[in-house]
């Protein structure tokens, strides 16, 4: 009887992701990106530099006027909150699901998505951090369902969109982060998964029932460390096989528009290629999703932009340099056509690519920080739309996440996987819709932004 129930319900959520990643997202996700790239001026590549100036360099300097600023977080440590959020399995474990089943070129498609996508989560940001609530005890709150709500005056929007946000953050990380990270670790020590979803879920504890302070601080820690040993840890790959990376680069570009040509017909055709690389890519650096600005929300700033220029660092980071290392490294190793799958292709790859089992070693240390860090940020996403839905019920949230992390260590990962799509899906379309109606205050705000803190842009 259960096999019957598992196979309907798999059955019927393959039914549902089909429709939800049909064309008509894909054309939605694309249409909506080059569209505020246009409105804006595409800062990501007219005003790069900016971005860097505001973002990680001012993050390094000491800001007197920080703490007088409205807010709960400082703007560094609500980025590192958003960067431990989308640096996660989908960088290691997600990049190597969408080359197994749509072949190097996903990878390709998975850029061109980011880039594009950039000016969405800017816009998402900058509307998250204007329409955010600030509550009696000092509090916070906010998000896509807030200026869905408040900016478009249509509540039952942003309830629907906190409807979505419950199940789309126990999926992706109460459920495949904390799968992925069993997995690994029982593939690489033999540790059975249920004792290392007990542990993970004891640690997470620990952090959330200390509030968003405390996940702030303790993001704000792991997240640069996880992140730069990872990025070192490729760069030492690409220069150490420097002579494979030409044909890699070929291969990725290549099958990005002819995958039929791999051996074996591999992958059916450009749209699955393309599909699963911007799923997997929106999976990772959720841009167009709308939770960014559940995080943002809580930054100390006085104006909007001066949080939402993280948005486009952030899907730097995420895709175009810490996606593309493992991309570059499951290519180059030609494993991804060997039956391997998921965060354990990325691990092989870097063995073999790395002396020794350095390589390994390395990446499952980034699956377990990066996997770690997702479920201790992704649980103010279920906290947000909960309070925002109920006004309430913060502890019941605590203790359904915490026990979300031992079953989730139980799970199938091509399971897990399929049900993050149809999660990610569903939200896109209702956020998006909404931040295209309010584009006109985005671009408004830029301008103000702009004209103020580059005088050239005026």
């Amino acid at each position: 009887m259960f096999a019957k129930i598992s196979a309907a319900v798999v059955a019927a959520n393959d039914f549902i992701n089909g429709i939800v990643w049909g064309p008509a997202l894909l054309v939605l996700i694309f249409a909506t990106g080059l569209y505020f790239g246009v409105r804006l001026g595409f800062p990501q590549f007219t005003h790069a530099g900016f971005l860097v100036k505001e973002t990680i360099v001012k993050a390094f300097k000491k800001k007197d006027d920080a703490d007088k600023a409205p807010g709960e977080l400082t703007s560094f440590q609500a980025a590192m909150t958003s960067v431990s959020a989308i640096v996660g399995s989908g960088n290691i474990a997600g990049v190597a699901t969408a080359i197994v089943v749509g072949g190097p070129g996903a990878l390709f498609w998975m850029v061109i998505a980011a880039f594009v996508g950039m000016t969405s989560k800017f816009a998402e940001i900058a509307l998250g951090i204007k329409y955010r609530q600030f509550d009696k005890d000092g509090s916070i709150q906010g998000g896509a369902m807030y200026y869905l709500s408040k900016g478009l005056g249509q509540k039952w929007l942003g309830a629907l969109f906190s409807v979505l946000v419950i199940p789309f953050a126990f999926v992706i990380s109460g459920i495949v982060d904390t799968n992925t990270i069993a997995l690994s670790v029982q593939a690489r020590f033999g540790v059975p998964t249920i004792w290392t979803g007990v542990v993970l879920a004891a640690l997470t504890a620990v952090i959330v029932f200390g509030g968003v302070k405390r996940i702030g601080y303790a993001c704000a820690v792991v997240a640069p460390f996880m992140g730069g040993a990872y990025i070192l840890a490729g760069l030492a790959i690409i220069v150490l096989n420097i002579t494979k990376l030409p044909s890699a680069v070929v291969d990725i570009v290549r099958y990005a528009f002819t995958p039929s040509a791999l051996a074996g017909g591999a992958v059916g055709s450009v749209f699955t290629c393309i599909r699963n690389g911007v799923a997997r890519g929106m999976y990772s650096n959720e841009a167009g999703l709308g939770t960014a600005a559940m995080i943002h929300c809580g930054a100390k700033v006085n104006h909007p932009i001066e949080q939402a220029v993280w948005g486009p660092v952030e899907v730097f980071l995420d895709t175009v340099v810490v996606c593309t290392i493992s991309g570059l490294a499951i290519v180059m190793s030609g494993l991804w056509q060997t039956g391997l799958d998921g965060a354990e292709l990325t691990m092989a790859a870097f063995e073999q690519l790395l002396p020794g089992s350095v390589g390994a070693y390395i990446c499952l240390g980034a699956v377990i920080l990066f996997g770690f860090s997702c479920l201790i940020s992704y649980y103010t996403y279920a906290e947000r739309a909960v309070e925002f839905l109920f006004g309430g019920g913060k502890l019941v949230v605590k203790v359904l996440w915490i026990a979300a992390i031992v079953v989730g260590s139980q799970t199938t990962l091509g399971f897990a996987w399929d049900l993050a799509d149809t999660c990610n899906g569903l939200m896109i379309i209702p956020n998006l819709i909404g931040i295209l109606l309010l584009s006109g205050q985005v671009v408004a705000l830029k301008k103000e932004y702009f004209s103020e803190h580059l005088p050239a842009h005026k």
